[in-house]
């Protein structure tokens, strides 16, 4: 049985992934700082590692087939990406592991071409996207010195799964029991977004056939590029209810961007609600078949129930 080690498994992000590869018959390992897991993650050996400790890390990963590198630090910690990278980087060439990672947008700059593909340059211009253009140069070198394999794949904001932290939750969501739709931008702007769950089963797909790929793979998962409309329409068939739209008063972020650091470090991404764009792939569908995608309806149903949104059919999706 292939064993895979997902770090950051407390996390929005890790605690999908780790519980698409349980689904599938992984044997997992869920890394977290403490040692604890959900209990959604029933079935994954719980491991304590630090990816700031080289040496915690490459002991909790022990013995592992692949690597799923689901570590985030907090929007204003970011200095500590790069050192994890390099960490996680000696972690998978001490256990000779492939290393999954989930790629993001930020690589590309503004303006941001409206649409992205494997082969669309990258032009970072803040500071988030420098740090996530050197951590793949660092990938792709280990890769092209034959110590470490990345099959990296991106992909837009995420929604899904339990959990806070995402702008589906913190944003638009957020005053939907009041009934508020919150739009992060225009109304009518095209904004890339990755269904959780289909992420993950993308991350499981490619795990499977890991004999189509090269040394170093940066892939795309084009999920669902969509409007605040399209997905205030979905909201609504879900909540069974009309909402007023609202829109975020970047105004006042702006205003105390200079003495809170959160508000400055969201802010300086601002042009990702602003530029229209969206991801496609050449190749990935003839890699793993047909690309997971849950139509919209139903993703934005389940999303709402797992942060615990009752939708109109009068129960909580169990997560």
């Amino acid at each position: 049985m292939t064993k895979i080690a997902i770090l950051g498994a407390n996390g929005r992000l890790g605690r999908v992934v780790a519980k698409a590869f349980i689904d599938a018959g992984f044997d997992v390992r869920a890394v977290t700082r403490s040692g604890k897991v959900p209990a959604e993650l029933k079935g994954a050996m719980a491991v304590a590692g630090d990816a700031l400790d080289r040496q915690s890390l490459v002991r909790a990963t022990e013995g592992v087939d692949i690597i799923f590198n689901g570590l985030s630090p907090i929007y204003t910690d970011w200095s500590k990406c790069l050192p994890m990278a390099q960490n996680v980087m000696a972690a998978c060439y001490a256990n000779n592991a492939l290393h999954l990672f989930p790629g993001t947008i930020y690589n590309y700059g503004s303006p941001m071409p409206a649409v992205l593909s494997e082969d669309t340059p990258f032009n970072p211009t803040t500071e988030k996207g420098r740090i996530r253009c050197a951590m793949e140069e660092l990938f792709r070198n280990e890769a092209e010195a034959g110590r470490v394999r990345t099959i990296l794949l991106r992909a837009g904001d995420f929604f899904g799964g339990t959990g806070s932290g995402s702008w589906f939750d913190l944003v638009v969501a957020a005053k939907m029991t009041k009934g508020i739709y919150t739009a992060p931008g225009p109304a009518d702007l095209v904004h890339e977004w990755a269904y959780l769950p289909d992420f993950a089963v993308g991350f499981v797909a490619l795990a499977r056939n890991l004999d189509k790929l090269g040394s170093y793979e940066a892939l795309n998962f084009p999920g669902h590029a969509v409007t605040d409309l399209e997905i205030k329409a979905a909201a609504e068939k879900a909540l069974g209810r009309p909402l007023k739209m609202s829109a975020m008063a970047w105004w006042v972020l702006r205003a105390g961007s200079p003495f809170v650091a959160m508000w400055r470090e969201i802010v300086s991404m601002s042009y990702l609600r602003f530029e229209p764009h969206r991801l496609v792939s050449t190749r990935l569908e003839g890699i793993i078949g047909e690309i997971p995608h849950t139509p919209l309806d139903q993703a934005v149903a389940e999303a709402l129930e797992d942060i615990g949104i009752a939708t109109a059919n009068g129960h909580l999706h169990a997560a």
